[in-house]
């Protein structure tokens, strides 16, 4: 399965934007494609954070638990899934750049079983719209952040 990579430059602090960006308790609040956001962990989130987040993906609703597999304040956080005979990976890499900090996203899937190697190569075409609802994402982050309202 191919990978998708987007980036937005958000005119804050990196602190501000990893605390933004991994707090899910406002990401049903700032998100608009997510309906919901289930934690099943107590605590401050970090590694082992675990939650389920539904969303509207291509018109249907769709729930993936994730967790926090890596949590590198304010550098780096990764979250992964398992469904669909696929191990997912989405990697956020905060970089400080001239007056703000650039919030990169990588969504990598991994098929795990034969029905989804083939599900795979079909997905391919779709993974421009991806690409797009996933820029969506980043862009009600980086408005959150910026005190925005778009």
């Amino acid at each position: 399965m191919p990978s998708v990579t987007i980036s937005r430059t958000i005119q804050a602090p990196a602190e501000d934007v990893f605390d933004a960006s991994t707090n899910i308790h406002i990401w049903a609040d700032v998100v608009p494609a997510i309906n919901s956001i289930e934690v099943f962990t107590d605590g401050p989130v970090g590694v082992g954070t675990r939650f389920r987040e539904t969303r509207t993906m291509f018109g249907r609703e769709a729930s993936e638990e994730m967790e926090f597999l890596e949590f590198e304040r304010p550098n780096r956080y990764v979250l992964g899934a398992e469904s669909h005979g696929c191990r997912y990976r989405t990697t956020f890499t905060l970089t400080p750049e001239a007056g703000g900090t650039k919030l990169e996203m990588n969504f990598d899937g991994t098929p795990l079983t034969f029905g989804a190697k083939v599900m795979s190569v079909l997905m391919r075409p779709m993974m421009k719209k991806m690409g797009e609802m996933c820029g969506k994402d980043l862009d009600a982050i980086k408005a959150h952040v910026e005190g925005r309202s778009d």
